[in-house]
Formats: structure tokens, sequence, C-alpha cells
């Protein structure tokens, strides 16, 4: 019988800089309903400030399952990002301790499991399903958190600005810098850094 809905979601997919994370929310299934989360929404579409708040929510919500995990860039260089997210999405599940008999997955369109979990995908998963909107934030806050952490290592590169995509500053100061080893993913930094 299923008693739990997992949701799960991606943050960190086109950045040039940093881990792909995965986030995994279960929720009993009575809670995946919209009303008992009012003011949630996908973690894009809420400031720093409000997801910094609902992470917060969650961690004190004993309720909620969650986990995060994450697949950095020298998987995304050597395997590819389909691997280093589906990689990443596993060990997340794995991390929430329950059993394919007892949840169903709900996953954004792209990311898959193994065929033993139930599963169902969803376009813009994060807008429909309140489980995957939680793992959204999740996985933005702590994936936000680490690129700020790098930043203090790394300052020359502003990772506590741009969190690793590719803006303008960020470009040029790869460009300037050169890639940071282990940091950057140089299978998507394409003409910004010439052999």
């Amino acid at each position: 019988m299923t008693k739990w809905v997992i949701g799960i979601d991606e943050v960190g997919r086109g950045p040039l800089a940093g881990p792909v994370a995965l986030g995994a929310c279960a929720l009993p299934v009575e809670l995946n309903e919209w009303s008992e989360w009012e003011g949630l929404k996908d973690s894009k579409k809420l400031s720093e400030k409000r997801r910094e708040e609902w992470y917060a929510r969650i961690l004190e919500d004993g309720r909620v399952k969650w986990a995060v995990a994450a697949s950095g860039s020298r998987i995304i260089d050597t395997k590819g990002i389909v691997f280093a997210i589906r990689d990443a999405a596993r060990r997340a599940v794995e991390k929430l301790q329950l059993s394919p008999s007892e949840a169903i997955l709900m996953l954004d369109r792209g990311i898959m499991l193994p065929k033993e979990w139930q599963q169902e995908q969803f376009t813009k998963g994060d807008e429909l399903i309140p489980a995957i909107a939680l793992a959204s934030i999740m996985a933005k806050v702590t994936r936000d958190r680490y690129m700020v952490d790098l930043a203090e290592k790394y300052p020359v590169y502003g990772f506590e600005k741009h969190k690793g995509y590719g803006t303008k500053v960020h470009i040029e100061a790869i460009v300037v810098h050169g890639p940071a080893p282990h940091i950057h993913r140089n299978s998507f930094l394409g003409n910004i850094v010439r052999e």
C-alpha cells in the first residue's frame, strides 16, 4: 500500500561550475495537497529569503522526510549530465530509507530511477506536485549554500552571486583566471576556454 509520495527535482543542470543537486522529499500521501502548503511555489519563483524560510520549515516538520544528493563536475565531465542527475537522484532516494512497496516517485520530466520504483513523470512538476516543489527548495538551498562556501575558497569567480551560472561576470573571470580545478565543468565551457 502506498503510504508516501516522494517528489524529486534537480537544481543546477545548466551552470558552468559546481554540482548538480537532486532533492527528494517524501510526504505522507495525505500531505501531498497544496492546501497543506499555503504559499509554496517552485523554488525558482521564490525569493532567496522565502526559500530559506521554507527550508527551515521543512527541517522542523517531523512529517517530512528529505534528502539531497549531488554529482560534481568530475562526474558531469566524465559520464555526462544525464548520468550525473540519475545517479544523484538514486542516491537521494536511498537516503530516505523507504521501500519501493510503500512509495510512489513523482519526478520532473527527464529524471528516471531504477525500475523497482513506481514512478510518474511530470512536465513542470514543481508547479503541479507539492512534494516536487519541496524537493526543489531543499536542493536549491543546499546547492546555493555550497556555492557560497566555494566563493570563500575561490573568491575571483563570484560564486556567491551567480551560483556558477554563465553570467557575463563569471565568464570574464574564467577567461582571466582559467577554470577552477574540479569545480568548473570543463565539458560545459566550450569556446570560453581554448587549449
